[in-house]
């Protein structure tokens, strides 16, 4: 499997912003599809915001017109941009996706997560 890593978590104040990244920590020939996921502590898994490999976007009822998912097919990453910060978008998130890491080897993975914070 491959190895995905999210960066950008941290605290932030309500009203703030974020942008979460998604890269693959080794090569890959492409990324395909992605969705974020976050886990609210005490919580269940919800899913975030997901991108199809035409680029088609779905979002959550919860951060609809304030996350904006995104990505960067040269590069192989995935942004989650988070505007309008709540304090219930306190979680850990999770970036998950599927692609090719060779011709013949697909994936499908998830990353550690990274913890997001939204506290005054």
């Amino acid at each position: 499997q491959v190895q995905l890593e999210e960066s950008g978590g941290g605290l932030v104040q309500p009203g703030g912003s974020l942008r979460l990244s998604c890269a693959a920590s080794e090569h890959i020939l492409k990324i395909d599809s992605m969705a974020w996921y976050r886990q609210p502590p005490g919580r269940q898994r919800e899913l975030v915001a997901s991108i199809t490999s035409d680029g088609s976007t779905s979002y959550g009822d919860s951060v609809k017109g304030r996350f904006t998912l995104s990505r960067d097919t040269a590069k192989k990453m995935g942004f989650l941009q988070m505007n309008a910060l709540k304090t219930e978008d306190t979680a850990k998130y999770f970036c998950n996706a599927q692609g090719m890491k060779a011709w013949t080897t697909p994936f499908d993975s998830w990353g550690r997560g990274t913890e997001v914070t939204v506290s005054s």
